[in-house]
């Protein structure tokens, strides 16, 4: 049978696809479905069962072009004229429909809408003999549930205008299918290469081969030649910023704690006091405690992860009554959500 052909040769395709199985652009779906079609009654034919098969190919993540065959079953009409009488109705549809589909390609449910064209070609049908032809519009909704990335199970109801007779049917129905060959991930970026990591014999930050001074004391703070810096007064600041309503260290801020981290520890005369802040949104006794929650996580990233002492890192927070930006925005409210601190000395 020729529809059985078709998806003997689909599942085939779909086999030897599998190490390149994804929704998104350039996917191929198919599905195999039943509906239960409701016919106009002025063509005295009974509502009968659709079954076949769709194949379509996506455009964009969302808009599908897709290419369906069915063929009739179990649908009679009755003749009033001589020999009168049920006759079982024969015959098939085929029809081309743009889907537009809602939703972000993956598992999931992806409502969908759908408008196209479709044949039909019967037979059967009184008081005409030999085989009847309609061209419809159609037009249609329905819900697809992905189960995987690739397995779907679809429900769905077709709206359809016959151009020739100008009379509405439709039908409901439901199918699965498979989804395949698409490309909606993003692309992996490249791995980057570690930073070359020089000889640095004294331990100063500046590389040996650059350094003017290789015999530089321990904790003494050199210029970019790698010789002792004149005296000046050398202040580090740290700004860290939270999610809304979080108190949690993004990692993106270890970077700068660290900084302030080692400051301290080539300084260990030095104290600061970490000032957790908050956004204008929700009751001033909750910001209150949200700014304190956030400098204590700020104190606590600095005393356990890098090994500052505990008694020279203290932690207060302000809430909302510090802002730096304006509220009303969300700009300006994502960077009033912040910890600030700073240490300043001495340095010969």
């Amino acid at each position: 049978m020729k529809l059985k052909s078709t998806f003997a040769v689909g599942s085939l395709v779909a086999t030897f696809s599998l190490g390149a199985l994804a929704q998104g652009t350039g996917a191929v779906e198919m599905e195999a479905f039943g509906k239960r079609y409701f016919t106009d009654s002025s063509r005295d034919i009974e509502n009968g069962n659709l079954y076949g098969g769709s194949l379509g190919y996506f455009l964009s993540n969302d808009l599908a072009l897709v290419l369906s065959y069915g063929e009739y079953h179990d649908m009679t009409s009755y003749d009033a004229f001589p020999p009168n009488g049920h006759k079982d109705v024969k015959g098939n549809l085929a029809a081309l429909d743009g889907v537009y589909h809602f939703g972000t390609p993956g598992a999931g449910l992806r409502p969908y809408v759908s408008g196209g064209f479709a044949h039909q070609n019967i037979s059967n049908l009184p008081p005409r003999t030999g085989r009847d032809h309609s061209t419809f519009a159609n037009v249609g909704a329905g819900l697809k549930y992905y189960f995987t990335e690739n397995l779907f199970a679809k429900a769905g109801l077709d709206g359809m205008y016959n151009l020739d007779a100008q009379e509405a049917e439709w039908m409901a129905g439901v199918g699965v299918g498979v989804n395949f060959g698409g490309s909606s991930k993003a692309a992996k970026p490249a791995p980057v290469a570690p930073p070359e990591v020089c000889s640095d014999s004294d331990n100063d930050g500046v590389c040996d081969n650059v350094d003017k001074c290789p015999d530089t004391a321990a904790n003494v703070t050199v210029d970019e030649s790698g010789c002792p810096a004149v005296a000046e007064v050398v202040r580090v600041e740290l700004d860290v910023k939270f999610d809304f309503d979080k108190s949690r260290v993004k990692e993106e801020s270890y970077g700068d704690i660290k900084n302030l981290a080692r400051f301290m520890n080539q300084y260990p005369a030095t104290t600061t006091t970490v000032e957790g802040h908050t956004d204008s949104v929700g009751p001033d006794a909750y910001n209150q405690k949200l700014s304190e929650r956030r400098a204590n996580a700020v104190r606590d990233v600095l005393v356990s992860e890098y090994g500052v002492g505990s008694e020279r890192v203290s932690a207060i927070g302000y809430g909302e009554t510090r802002p730096v930006a304006d509220n009303a925005s969300e700009a300006g409210r994502a960077v009033n959500r912040r910890v600030e601190a700073e240490v300043e000395t001495q340095v010969k």
